[in-house]
């Protein structure tokens, strides 16, 4: 294990151990996140391949029994386990990510008249915040509860107003014909399909950025912010692409140039 790596399962401890989680099983938690990162690309839709990773624990010779008893550990922790790596990620006093708005929404967003936004998966609430600062009303979401908290106060010291929730995808209500702008920033997407378009106002506008598979390559990924050649255009057939790329730029995670994806598209007028 790298220093890095060591780093990062150390913050974890001690964010699990202060809510009475044993080190032995934040072990097996980090464990299990290291191989879902590496191929969860390759997973089926929303499957957070539980039954896949008992599966390859028994033929690395762990026994039928403990690989039960340690996927029976990683559904205990779960969510818990992610909301803790991404507060320690996005509230980090040195971030490992850019903490500038992303350069394809301001592209966009430059070129739309602000209206209602939806930062999905808002983080620290870089791109909210810049949002707000062109004059768009904005909302934002995002289960890590020490980041939504760290861009309430980062857009009160900019003189700026963000609505905020600490909330996941699924327990967020999306509404109907509600939102001017939506973004979804290395926060996935694949999985909304339905909700977004119906959320979208007629004449809003849907931005999705992330990497594409070619940025896996070498690396290790979470499997829900990678795309297929193509595949975002596809996700959305009833919205009308404004402009889709897939170029070669410096990723705002992890901060490497690699194959990445930018979406932007509208919902037609009725």
């Amino acid at each position: 294990m790298n220093r890095a790596a060591c780093v990062c399962t150390l913050s974890l401890m001690a964010s699990f151990m202060a809510a009475g989680q044993s080190p032995a099983d934040i072990t097996i938690y980090e464990e299990y996140r290291r191989w879902r990162n590496a191929e969860g690309a390759a997973l089926p839709q929303g499957d957070p391949g539980e039954k896949q990773y008992r599966e390859w624990l028994v033929r690395k010779g762990v026994s039928a029994t403990d690989a039960d008893a340690q996927v029976r550990t990683i559904q205990a922790l779960g969510d818990k386990g992610e909301t803790a790596r991404w507060n320690r990620i996005l509230t980090a006093p040195r971030p490992t990510f850019n903490t500038n708005s992303n350069h394809f929404l301001t592209e966009i967003a430059k070129t739309r008249k602000p209206g209602t936004a939806l930062d999905v998966g808002m983080g620290q609430g870089r791109n909210g915040i810049w949002l707000a600062q062109q004059g768009w009303q904005v909302t934002g979401f995002d289960p890590a509860e020490q980041a939504v908290a760290l861009a309430q106060k980062t857009a009160a010291e900019a003189g700026t107003r963000l609505t905020t929730m600490v909330r996941r995808s699924e327990d967020f209500d999306f509404g109907e014909n509600r939102w001017d702008l939506i973004l979804i920033s290395y926060a996935g997407g694949r999985d909304l399909t339905e909700k977004v378009t119906r959320a979208l106002r007629p004449g809003g506008v849907l931005i999705i950025t992330g990497f594409h598979r070619d940025a896996t390559k070498g690396r290790s990924i979470g499997g829900g912010v990678v795309f297929d050649t193509g595949e975002l255009p596809s996700l959305f057939p009833k919205l009308r692409v404004l402009r889709y790329e897939e170029p070669i730029g410096r990723a705002d995670f992890g901060m490497e140039r690699v194959r990445l994806v930018n979406y932007a598209a509208e919902k037609p007028a009725e």
